[in-house]
């Protein structure tokens, strides 16, 4: 099939590709929406990232690959705000793709990511005809299920994800929890669902000398080192990996086995700064309870050309948070040739293979981790072992190549058969108003 020379719009209306990762509200779909506009217009197609302007400074457009540009939209005022508290601006933002689009821009189809995106392609899918893919990120319901009353969104989430679950013309799916999630709880056609995984860029992640890179970043090159890496936030489960490491046997090395540092990268700065980072503090509180201070080190945020040096320099990774849709970080670390310790949940399960790439562990579960910890801790050969074969899954499964050629073929099909009229559904909600095209909800 033949798939090149789309004109796609990615909407992506709180996490741009410009963003530095790591940040509170910058993670893994800023990661996805640069690599997936990056390698679709190397691939021959013509992207469009349509994000919402956070800054002053942030021009109308810019440039971010060849045949692949940002355009900032006017959604509220010019300065981060929460996502959390993003939704009623979406109309504005609305408005503002509508005179784009307006424009003459020839769009083949559009690609949202996240609900509010998805609700701006819902009202651009009715004005203008185009075919709309939906890739959610995150679900609220799953959200709710696992952070309760933490969840900070507003209740008119739920109604725009199940209309975008019904009717996207295809909802990509991250991983098979993700699709079984969607049938489950927001009723999604099996049929016009396709699993597309996140990716890696494997010609910057690949595997390294650990003794060069601890080197580099002034680490021990005799000590077993756990890193977790991203987003400072309760939910990615660092407190669980601090409790771990209080429960090795003899975790200073004095059993003869090598001393055990965790390091922690990631934060809302370069270097850890609980002002900015406040659950650095939370963290290093709860090392000094538990009398494993000395052996837990922050580093800040690391740039994007620093990250190998991290995973390589690693003897394994951990992610165990207690919710979580994918978790690109795991794959990231597979690709630099290092084990990933990971929690049953969201897509962890499906990137790392069980006793093949690394273990699964439940969440919240320190007593679990700190075993398959003591396991890699005193025996080496395995942790090489798993990275290999990590490396060799992700080359296989997990390149953005692959991902976004998976994509394009998407694309091509909704823009075949996309139908000759488009009706907008009403949303589950008894005070809604009209507002471009699509409901509102107030």
């Amino acid at each position: 099939m033949k798939t090149s020379g789309l004109r796609i719009a990615l909407i992506s209306e709180h996490a741009s590709p410009l963003a530095a990762a790591g940040g509170t509200d910058a993670g893994g779909q800023n990661i996805y929406i640069d690599h997936v506009a990056r390698c679709l217009a190397a691939a021959g197609h013509r992207v469009d990232v349509l994000t919402r302007r956070d800054s002053t400074a942030q021009l109308s457009m810019a440039p971010l690959a060849p045949g692949a540009r940002v355009l900032h939209l006017n959604a509220g005022p010019a300065r981060p705000v929460p996502k959390e508290e993003l939704l009623p601006y979406m109309p504005e933002f609305t408005e503002n793709a509508h005179r784009l689009f307006a424009q003459g821009l020839p769009y083949d189809v559009i690609h949202a990511n996240f609900f509010m995106s998805g609700w701006v392609g819902l009202a651009l899918r009715q004005r203008h005809r185009v075919p709309l893919v939906t890739s959610f990120h995150a679900l609220g319901l799953v959200r709710r299920e696992h952070l309760g009353d933490a969840d900070a969104f507003p209740e008119e989430r739920i109604a725009i994800e199940r209309t975008l679950a019904q009717q996207s013309d295809r909802v990509i799916a991250a991983c098979p929890q993700d699709e079984a999630d969607l049938m489950r709880l927001y009723g999604a056609p099996p049929d016009r669902m396709t699993n597309v995984p996140c990716g890696v860029d494997v010609a910057a992640l690949r595997p390294g000398d650990r003794r060069q890179a601890r080197e580099r970043l002034g680490l021990p090159v005799d000590e077993f080192i756990v890193l977790q890496l991203g987003r400072l936030v309760p939910r990615k489960g660092i407190d669980n990996v601090v409790r771990a490491l209080a429960l090795l046997p003899n975790g200073a090395g004095g059993d003869g086995a090598p001393r055990v540092r965790l390091v922690v990268v990631g934060g809302g700065s370069t270097l850890p700064d609980e002002t900015v980072t406040p659950e650095i503090g939370h963290l290093r509180r709860l090392a000094a309870e538990l009398g494993v201070a000395s052996q837990v080190q922050f580093a800040g945020r690391a740039d994007r050309d620093q990250l190998r040096d991290w995973y390589a320099a690693a003897d394994v990774y951990v992610t165990t948070p207690w919710y979580e849709p994918f978790g690109i970080s795991a794959l990231e670390a597979m690709a630099c040739g290092i084990p990933v310790i990971g929690s049953a949940v969201g897509g962890v399960p499906y990137t790392v293979q069980h006793g093949i790439t690394g273990f699964i562990v439940p969440p919240r579960d320190p007593g679990s981790l700190a075993a398959r910890l003591e396991e890699l801790r005193r025996r080496p050969a395995l942790g090489v072992a798993m990275g290999r074969a990590g490396v060799r899954r992700v080359r296989t499964y997990f390149t953005w190549d692959e991902v976004t050629s998976r994509l394009a073929r998407v694309y091509e099909m909704v823009r075949r058969t996309r139908p000759a009229t488009l009706e907008m559904p009403a949303l589950a909600t008894a005070d809604v108003a009209r507002q471009g095209g699509v409901r509102v909800m107030r």
